[in-house]
């Protein structure tokens, strides 16, 4: 088995794949910076929940993902922005809206992980890790 060198990128397509297999929920390997970044899809309300959970000496984490109420997929796209190869950072003032502000950036700052209005409204730039919609 191969180690992953994106991590992010890792759990984006994780997240698309459960979507698209119409799964209840997505399992992973966990990190602080993946926890973040689901805790802010919770808050966007673009998941269920999102739980870690301790197997022995390793740590995953759960997603629950989240449908309409006619079965429809809440998460239309989730994409990596800055990858290992091509970083992408942006100072607060040119953070990209998405989709004209109906989707969201997920920014790394150095006052924490924040969607992109946050980090806008805070002044603050940082890597744009992803976007959803």
């Amino acid at each position: 088995m191969s180690a992953v060198t994106d991590s992010i990128a890792d759990m984006f397509t994780r997240i698309r794949n459960g979507i698209q297999a119409r799964h209840q929920r997505v399992d992973m390997p966990s990190s602080k910076l993946k926890a973040e970044v689901a805790r802010i899809l919770k808050d966007e309300g673009y998941i269920n929940s999102y739980k870690v959970n301790e197997e022995g000496k390793k740590k995953v984490l759960r997603i629950v993902l989240r449908y309409g109420a006619d079965g429809e997929n809440v998460i239309s796209t989730i994409d990596r922005v800055s990858r290992p190869g091509r970083r992408v950072y942006s100072a607060a003032k040119d953070i990209p809206k998405v989709q004209g502000g109906l989707g969201v950036n997920i920014v790394t700052t150095p006052r924490g992980v924040m969607t992109g209005k946050q980090a806008r409204r805070a002044g603050i730039g940082g890597e744009i890790l992803g976007v959803i919609s």
